[in-house]
């Protein structure tokens, strides 16, 4: 029986799995307008946005029958795989305040892998954005996404939480700059032309980089990313034979397959005989694993960058804690406007 509307959100983050399995959930840019309308045609499921970034995968949903909504919606993702049972363990589900909650913490970037990180509240409110046009939201998701993106801006605005790095993009920096040490006379590729690649290569600069070289699939793209940042442009499908004259390479790329295996790299270390260091930003990941296994070329993923931000967290605890009490303290204001009070639920 049908029961009061609640708000939802089941989904997986950097968090609860590897990037090995976030790469399997990850919905591409072009799909995200059919997926919306294929959640919000589930069971129980009245309106929905979805989220998939490179950290997360997330569906925000509000139904009356949220046990009905939430299984057919994992039932969507997993399929009937036979590890299925094993995968679901990594999702994890919040109801009303704490779903809330949730899509408070990721509006303000303290669910970020980077702490206070920039991005994530454009790429949320381009997610209600695609959700709007595809008419899978309402009223609920309307009225509870225009006061997100209002807390979203006052936690940011009224914290500390957005200083030190607050890209994905910042934080490859520095670790690239804790792998080499003075970027100053490192060769740094960047491949991809997108939001992680843009601030990637605006970091660099700033940190003091000064060849910097650009190479994406759209060259007008490349062009445009290289004359941002000073840097030069490669044809997409000339950058592997320059990898001889790199140090560092950072991809981000919306590639669904690998763009660079072991025997490619064989053969350019074959002629480089030192390290050659790549940084996958990309989820689903661009670089092959077993690139790894290639004498002294070494690969940093997204589970790599979590471990380096991990840190960073634990020193800004403080601030976290802070930023989370105001959040708490807006939901007790709103909790009347913005949710039906109803049982909380897990999925078992």
């Amino acid at each position: 029986m049908a029961g009061e509307m609640q708000m939802n959100c089941l989904g997986l983050n950097y968090r609860s799995c590897t990037v090995a399995v976030r790469e399997q959930f990850a919905v591409a840019k072009s799909r995200l307008s059919q997926v919306n309308a294929e959640l919000a045609a589930l069971p129980g499921v009245s309106e929905c946005a979805l989220l998939s970034t490179c950290n997360r995968t997330e569906i925000y949903y509000w139904s009356d029958s949220p046990l009905v909504a939430s299984y057919a919606i994992l039932a969507y993702f997993l399929g009937n795989a036979p590890d299925a049972g094993t995968r679901r363990r990594f999702f994890y589900h919040y109801c009303n305040e704490e779903a809330l909650f949730h899509l408070a913490a990721v509006a303000s970037g303290l669910d970020s892998m980077v702490v206070g990180e920039t991005e994530i509240f454009g790429q949320l409110k381009d997610a209600y954005r695609v959700a709007l046009e595809a008419g899978v939201t309402s009223g609920y998701a309307n009225r509870t996404f225009q006061h997100i993106f209002t807390i979203g801006k006052k936690v940011r605005s009224s914290s500390r939480i957005t200083s030190g790095p607050t890209s994905v993009g910042a934080a490859a920096v520095q670790m690239s700059q804790d792998i080499l040490g003075n970027l100053a006379g490192a060769n740094v590729l960047v491949v991809g032309a997108g939001e992680v690649a843009r601030t990637t290569a605006q970091s660099l600069r700033s940190r003091g980089a000064e060849s910097i070289f650009v190479a994406n699939r759209s060259y007008d793209r490349a062009v445009e990313l290289a004359s941002q940042v000073g840097g030069k442009v490669i044809r997409f499908t000339e950058w592997i034979p320059y990898l001889e004259n790199i140090d560092i390479v950072i991809v981000s790329t919306a590639s669904p397959v690998y763009v660079v295996s072991p025997p490619v790299l064989e053969q350019v270390q074959a002629v480089r005989k030192r390290p050659l260091f790549l940084l996958d930003l990309s989820v689903p990941r661009n670089v092959d694993p077993a690139c790894g296994l290639v004498d002294e070329v070494y690969v940093y993923d997204m589970d790599a960058m979590e471990q380096a931000t991990a840190e960073t967290r634990k020193r800004r605890a403080g601030e976290i804690a802070a930023c989370e009490e105001m959040i708490r303290a807006w939901i007790a204001e709103n909790a009347d406007l913005l949710l039906k009070r109803g049982k909380y639920f897990l999925v078992e």
